[in-house]
């Protein structure tokens, strides 16, 4: 069994010193006592008449003259102060009329020390209609009246998984009412029990339906406890009616729900609406993740990469996210900011003037808040190397595994498999695709093995293989430019046999056999044709590439056995925990909805079951994982 590791805390990343003033050959002396103690924009210009920087000020002799103090905050504001040839203002009614023309300014001109996000899209919401039988929609533009908006939401995907989650657990219509008034017979959503089928007559009740609409509402606003407490009760109610049938669907309801809150969302029960903005300069980039809470539920997050981030701080970038984001989108009740702005109140006073009401910008106190700051700042991570992954480093990996394996064609597809099984009980076995410049999920595979002997990696590692190939022998799929075996020469023997029984033995493959101690970089390359296997070393950029794709082929083959496992363990495994009883269990399953939920959730979900103590959560937890 491996040893937990532990979290390695980062170090601080080092601020900025005061940086001496430079020469400057603006003569701001004579300048500085023109202006005005009033609200307005300025803008730095050049020699040459270019735009440096735009800025908006509460008042501007005092906010231009900062910049011609003995010391500056940056070598990046003082490299900027030096190129000054002369300065613009133009004075405003209101901070607020500032904020609007600097960010006017910024998006038109692009000044070169000017933090510029292009986020120029609006952001889509999820819809219910105020009709007899309401629709539940997509929706992306400015919300009127005339309909119950929910949102907004990061992407255009977060709102399709909602949408489809919603579906399933209320049976809402999504049909355009065109669509809805002239069905004469209920679609295949109605079918496949995503939609009630209220077009029809008969087929759901106008009180039923309003039922179903309420609640996914109150799912939409947060109030997932109410939910799942009237769908109890209505659950409940059909078992002691003997409506079986009722009380499945009520059930299934409640299942949905707990998959959807602990795979989905990170939950606060407050109900709070929240952006949470994190910034982070890592591997030479500059990335400002926002993450929408809304309802207390977490919807998701959009990295950004600032235009013109040079070397600006965390903190700055913080800043000027919050000033042209804000002047073009709705800011919710409350900010969380990692880190904060240094002019915080500056900040906040803009914000303020943008949204029209207080928006407070705080730092992640409450654990729940922690958590989501936690959860921004590895997104953004994450971001950021994916950024990175998708440059010429990712061409420059691929070169050198096509040298190293002295191959003609350039490496365009890669396909890797890999078998996972628990001591030979209910083996799967993947094939993850890397295509372009990464992995390409759409074209992944999974493939319950069948008919062998427990344990017999030989005989799976070959049917993955032939099920793989079988379409690409007839002539039908793509044809990949490099097969991965995670295995020795038996695996490799038993793939290039199945290959050449269906006629593609001049496919390339080697095996990714692990090294001593399974150290990571001491891997060999492992040879069909039984040339000696080829060590790359650590360092190697090739060997990088072909254990990144492993890992991703092993992490995959190991979820869908653990997928399979659990469908094969038909008996309760709640019935051999120490401390649950019939009582217990009965509450643990009616509170998540079944035993699948019981085992998604974690040990503070579970203690928060009725009878369920933090103890015995942490005991159910450890024996159903």
């Amino acid at each position: 069994m491996s040893t937990p590791r532990q979290a390695v805390p980062e170090a601080p990343e080092e601020r900025p010193r005061p940086v001496a003033h430079p020469p400057v050959s603006f003569d701001y002396k004579a300048f500085l006592p023109t202006l005005p103690d009033l609200p307005g924009v300025y803008r730095m210009l050049s020699a040459e008449d270019a735009v440096l920087y735009v800025g908006k000020a509460k008042n501007l002799k005092k906010r231009v003259s900062s910049y011609f103090q003995k010391t500056l905050s940056s070598p990046r504001i003082a490299m900027m102060v030096s190129q000054i040839a002369r300065i613009e203002i133009t004075t405003t009614r209101s901070e607020a009329e500032a904020l609007l023309l600097e960010n006017n300014l910024i998006k038109s001109l692009s000044p070169r020390y000017n933090i510029l996000f292009r986020d120029d899209k609006s952001y889509p919401y999820i819809v219910i209609t105020r009709d007899a039988f309401p629709r539940l929609g997509f929706f992306r533009g400015n919300p009127d009246r005339k309909a119950d908006y929910f949102g907004p939401y990061p992407s255009s995907s977060a709102v399709r998984d909602s949408l489809y989650l919603l579906q399933k657990m209320f049976r809402l219509r999504t049909c355009e009412d065109s669509v809805f008034a002239n069905r004469s017979r209920p679609c295949l959503l109605h079918q496949i029990r995503r939609c009630s089928g209220p077009c029809i007559p008969g087929l759901v009740s106008a009180e039923d339906y309003a039922r179903d609409v309420q609640l996914a509402a109150w799912f939409l606003l947060g109030r997932q406890n109410e939910v799942v407490q009237r769908l109890t009760q209505a659950m409940e109610a059909a078992a002691a009616n003997l409506a079986f049938e009722q009380a499945a669907v009520y059930r299934d309801q409640i299942q949905s729900l707990r998959q959807v809150q602990e795979k989905q969302f990170i939950e606060s029960h407050k109900g709070e609406d929240v952006d949470v903005i994190v910034a982070l300069r890592q591997a030479g980039q500059l990335c400002v993740n926002l993450a929408m809470i809304r309802g207390g539920r977490h919807l998701g997050d959009r990295p950004q990469f600032p235009v013109h981030g040079g070397d600006s701080s965390p903190e700055e970038a913080v800043a000027a996210f919050i000033a042209q984001h804000y002047a073009l989108h709705p800011a919710p009740a409350r900010l969380l900011a990692s880190p904060l702005p240094d002019e915080l109140e500056d900040t906040a006073t803009g914000l303020e003037a943008a949204a029209g009401r207080p928006v407070p910008i705080n730092e992640a106190r409450a654990v729940t808040h922690k958590v989501w700051v936690d959860m921004a700042l590895q997104n953004a991570r994450l971001a950021i190397t994916a950024r990175n992954q998708a440059s010429a480093q990712q061409e420059q990996r691929l070169e050198a595994l096509r040298a190293a394996l002295d191959l003609a064609a350039p490496l365009e597809r890669i396909e890797c498999f890999d078998i996972s099984h628990t001591q030979g009980e209910s083996p799967v076995a993947s094939c993850v695709v890397y295509q372009g410049n990464g992995m390409k999920k759409s074209d992944y595979r999974r493939f319950n093995i069948r008919d062998i002997e427990p344990g017999d990696d030989y005989a799976a590692i070959r049917q993955a293989v032939s099920r793989r190939y079988d379409k690409l022998a007839e002539g039908e799929g793509i044809a990949p430019d490099l097969i991965l075996i995670d295995g020795g020469k038996g695996q490799v023997a038993m793939a290039a046999a199945a290959l050449e029984e269906l006629g593609l033995a001049h496919l390339p493959m080697v095996g990714v056999s692990k090294g001593e101690g399974r150290k990571v970089g001491l891997e060999s390359l492992v040879f069909p044709d039984g040339r000696e296997a080829l060590q790359l070393g650590a360092d190697n950029p090739a060997l990088h590439l072909v254990v990144e794709i492993r890992d991703e082929a092993h992490r995959f083959a190991l979820t869908g056995h653990r997928a399979r496992r659990s469908k094969t363990r038909n008996t309760s495994r709640l019935e051999d925990i120490p401390g649950v009883g019939p009582a217990k269990r009965k509450a643990l399953v009616t509170h998540f909805g079944g035993l699948p939920g019981v085992a998604a959730a974690s040990v503070e979900q579970l203690s928060q079951a009725p009878g369920i103590s933090p103890a015995l959560a942490a005991t159910i937890y450890a024996a159903l994982h």
